[in-house]
C-alpha cells in the first residue's frame, strides 16, 4: 500500500487562501526461528542523550524500554533487514545518520542480543497517543495479493488494470501552505477549469473511452478491487509468468468501505464484513456488483515494478518485509521509524507484540495509534489481513537526540 493523496473533499475546512483557489486546484515474515545468542558484537560509541520532550507534543510521549510489553521476548533480529531498508531510504537525513552508521557496522545478520543492545543504545521510545490523549487505537492488516489476468483482453480477462491517465493533474498544496506538506490535490481540466477527477463509477462508465494506459486485464473485478485497496500485487499470466504492479497514483477521492456499506444496507453483519465475506456476497449477487464497487469512489492507478523486487514497494520507497512492516499516518509517526507494536492476532486475544518498521502509508490510515500490518504475499496472508481489526498500542523508536515536534 503506497502513499495515497489528500482528498479533495477534505479541503472544506482549509483557510481562505486555499478556499480562494477552489475553482482552480481540486482533488486530490514470519519471524526467524530462535537461535542461541552469542556474545554481542562491539557497538559504536553511544550518541548524546535524548533531550526533554517538546512541550505540547500532541501525539508522542517519552517512554522507557520497560514500558514496551514483550520487548524482551520479541526476536528483534527478524526486523533487522527491514531496519537496513529504512536506513537505505533515510541515509541523507542527519537525524538518522548516527544510528544507521552503527547499523552498517553490525552487518547484515547480527545476533539477537546485539540487535536489542543496538536499539536500546541508539533509540528512545516514544508512546504514540491519539489527539485526545488515549493510547489505544486500531490495527488492521493488508497483504500483497495474487490475481489472475492477461496482457491481452479476452472474454475471461475483461477488466482493465490502468496506469496513470494523461489528464490527471496533481497539485502540491505545500507550494502555497508549507504546513500542509505531503497533501496533494487531484483533478483534471474541463475547458479552462480544473475539476475533481473521475470517480470509480465514472471511470467504469467510460469503458474503453477512458483515456489511460492498460497495463493488463484482470479475470475478476472483485479481486481487482481488493488489489487496489491493498495498493500492490502480482498478476498470474496464462503463460506462467508473473507481473508485479504497484501504486502509481490516485484519483483524489476518499476511500469508502464497501463492507461498511453492506452492513448499513442490512446485507451482512459487522462480524461477517471481512474481505472474504464481501467476496462471497459479490458471488451471490452478480447483478449488484457494480453498485457495490461504486460505493467507493476512490480509484488507484498502477505501475509495473521490477520482477526481481523483494517485496511490494511502500511509501518509503523500499520493499516491505512480511510481518515486519506497517503503514502509518506520517503526520503522527515519522516514515521509516522503527515502531514497537502491541496488539493481538486476528480475531483473537493472543498477543502480537513485535518490532516493525513504519515503511508505508494508506488512505484509511489516519491518526496517532493507527497501523496497517503487512502480512506478506499470497492467500494465507490475505486471510489474516482480511480478518484483522484489533485494538493496539504503539511506541515509535526515534534516534536519540531527536525530540518530536
Amino acid at each position: 500500500m503506497s502513499l495515497r493523496p489528500f482528498s479533495w473533499f477534505a479541503l472544506a475546512g482549509l483557510s481562505a487562501v486555499l478556499l480562494s483557489c477552489a475553482t482552480t486546484p481540486p482533488p486530490e515474515c514470519v519471524p526467524c526461528r530462535a537461535a542461541p545468542a552469542p556474545a554481542p558484537a562491539p557497538v559504536p560509541p553511544t550518541p548524546p542523550p535524548a533531550p526533554a520532550p517538546v512541550a505540547g507534543t500532541p501525539t508522542l510521549e517519552a517512554a522507557g524500554w520497560t514500558d514496551l510489553p514483550g520487548w524482551s521476548a520479541d526476536p528483534v533480529e527478524a526486523a533487522w533487514p527491514a531496519l537496513l531498508r529504512s536506513c537505505q531510504a533515510l541515509r541523507d537525513d542527519p537525524r538518522w545518520q548516527p544510528a544507521c552508521a552503527a547499523a552498517k557496522v553490525l552487518g547484515a545478520s547480527p545476533a539477537r542480543a546485539t540487535v536489542r543492545a543496538y536499539f536500546e543504545r541508539y533509540f528512545q521510545p516514544w508512546q504514540v497517543r491519539n489527539a485526545d490523549g488515549s493510547a489505544q487505537g486500531m490495527v488492521t492488516g493488508y497483504y500483497e495479493p495474487l490475481i489472475r489476468g492477461s496482457l491481452t483482453r479476452s472474454a475471461r480477462s475483461a477488466w482493465p488494470i490502468h496506469g496513470v491517465p494523461a489528464d490527471l493533474i496533481t497539485i502540491d498544496i505545500a507550494d502555497a501552505r508549507p504546513e500542509l506538506k505531503g497533501m496533494r490535490l487531484r483533478g483534471r481540466l474541463d475547458g479552462d477549469r480544473v475539476v475533481p477527477y473521475f470517480t470509480r463509477g465514472e471511470v467504469a462508465a467510460q469503458g474503453a473511452r477512458f483515456a489511460a494506459p492498460v497495463l493488463a486485464w484482470a479475470d475478476d473485478p472483485v479481486a481487482l478491487f481488493f488489489l487496489q485497496v491493498q495498493g500492490s500485487g502480482r498478476i498470474a499470466l496464462p503463460d506462467g509468468r508473473f507481473l508485479r504492479i504497484g501504486y502509481a497514483d490516485h484519483n483524489g477521492h476518499p476511500y469508502v468501505s464497501i463492507g461498511r456499506w453492506l452492513v448499513e444496507q442490512g446485507e451482512m453483519s459487522l462480524s461477517a464484513a471481512s474481505m472474504q465475506g464481501i467476496q462471497r456476497w459479490a458471488q451471490a449477487h452478480p447483478a449488484r456488483l457494480r453498485e457495490l464497487l461504486d460505493q467507493n469512489p476512490s480509484y488507484v492507478f498502477f505501475r509495473i515494478l521490477p520482477a526481481s523486487s523483494d517485496g511490494p514497494i511502500g511509501a518509503l520507497g523500499v520493499p516491505l518485509s512480511a510481518e515486519r512492516s506497517i503503514a502509518v499516518d506520517p503526520g503522527a509517526v515519522p516514515l521509516g521509524a522503527p515502531v514497537f507494536l502491541a496488539t493481538t492476532l486476528p480475531n483473537s486475544n493472543t498477543p502480537l507484540r513485535r518490532l516493525v518498521m513504519a515503511q508505508d502509508t494508506g488512505g484509511a490510515i489516519k491518526g496517532g495509534v493507527r497501523a496497517d500490518y503487512f502480512w506478506g504475499f499470497g492467500d494465507a496472508a490475505g486471510v489474516q489481513a482480511g480478518r484483522m481489526r484489533q485494538d493496539g498500542a504503539m511506541w515509535a523508536l526515534l534516534p536519540k537526540g531527536w525530540a518530536p515536534k
